[in-house]
């Protein structure tokens, strides 16, 4: 049984899936699974799509879904047990899970552990007790779960086998019909319609007034679960003056001198293709306030920044997330000293990350416990 529950869980769930029935064909791969695991071979008892949502108030037009899915999951690990179930990050949902599993007697691999130690690292003595094997992505996670011993892995972030430009930048703006001396400002406002009705009308607004004072052509690079036709309906958002381009992120990002970066994976992907960014985040003021009660332990959002123990790039977070901040926040990224000191900083985060083959090395282990 695979679970994830988020846009990158799927990704990631998808590449481990394939690594598994490259060595073992006649595995039966079945759970919580998005489009992207769907089509690497997992058969979904639940699309990942029915359940996904933001945040504490966001999450309830699906709460009630969800607790359906919880519980026909439970009664399939009570009475057809798998031989393993492996939880991919959706913190709450798969620590409930695993706790279900661990007194069932079936074997849990945590895959890109909870952030406890952003948050309650209480869990941290629950996720060591519950699991058999922990697969951790970031180098200071090992520490974190000393107390697993031997059964904690740090088999490298897998997003080092997938982030990289699909081409040159020359080869980009020219598929885009951009002028070739162009120089980009990307917009990244997040995976999920609730993220991007919080961000986009800010990040639009601070690009146009980016565009206008440093030439600048701003880009929205949207996310695969984000309609170009329904947008800016759905944000509010005025997008005049926004090229908006779908299905070469990568490649934009790469191309671009700055960009405006929800908080979450893309800060991460966008530190590997080099590119100075703002981090920034809004969410409803409940969401906000009691994710700030949780939250503990950490000097920044941004993964970046905490990669780093730093502050190498700029982080506004809810009242702070103005179109003025972020204008002011960018303008000295793209000053030639500072911006050759924030790509340098962020080529080291690269060596931080252990090496490429995140996928393969959890798929020998996950095949390991099951042999």
């Amino acid at each position: 049984m695979i679970v994830a529950g988020e846009a990158s869980g799927d990704l990631h769930g998808a590449d481990l899936a394939r690594e598994i029935l490259a060595r073992d064909p006649a595995c039966d791969l079945f759970g919580i699974a998005g489009e992207k695991m769907r089509a690497a071979g997992v058969r979904a008892l639940v699309k990942m799509e029915e359940i996904h949502g933001l945040g504490l108030l966001e999450l309830a037009a699906t709460i009630g879904r969800t607790a359906k899915v919880f519980l026909r999951l439970r009664r399939i690990i009570h009475r057809e047990p798998p031989d393993l179930v492996i939880l991919i990050d959706y913190a709450e949902f798969n620590l409930i899970l695993s706790g279900v599993a661990k007194r069932a007697g079936v074997k849990v691999l945590f895959y890109i552990t909870p952030q406890v130690w952003a948050w309650r690292r209480g869990r941290v003595k629950k996720i060591s007790d519950r699991a058999e094997r922990m697969a951790v992505v970031l180098p200071f996670e090992k520490e974190i779960f000393a107390r697993g011993g031997d059964r904690v892995s740090f088999v490298g972030h897998p997003l080092l086998d997938r982030v990289a430009a699909a081409a040159p930048r020359a080869e980009t703006l020219a598929r885009h019909g951009l002028p070739s001396g162009a120089r980009l400002l990307a917009l990244l406002p997040g995976s999920r319609r609730a993220e991007v009705r919080f961000m986009l009308p800010a990040f639009a607004k601070a690009a146009r007034t980016l565009a206008r004072g440093h030439g600048l052509v701003p880009v929205l690079a949207l996310a695969p679960t984000v309609r170009a036709d329904s947008i800016a309906a759905e944000s509010g958002a005025d997008l005049s003056g926004i090229r908006i381009i779908e299905g070469d992120t990568y490649s934009i990002i790469a191309a671009s001198e700055v960009a405006l970066v929800t908080s979450g994976t893309a800060t991460l992907e966008t530190a590997l293709l080099g590119c100075p960014m703002v981090i920034a985040y809004k969410a409803s003021g409940l969401t906000y306030i009691l994710g700030k009660m949780l939250v503990t332990g950490v000097d920044f959002i941004g993964m970046p920044n905490i990669l780093a123990g730093h502050k190498i790039v700029p982080e506004l977070i809810q009242g702070a997330m103005t179109s003025a901040n972020l204008v002011r926040a960018a303008e000295p990224l793209l000053s030639e000293a500072i911006h050759r000191e924030t790509v340098a900083a962020l080529a080291g985060l690269r060596e931080r990350l252990g090496a490429p083959g995140a996928a393969a090395r959890v798929a020998a282990i996950a095949l390991e416990i099951c042999a």
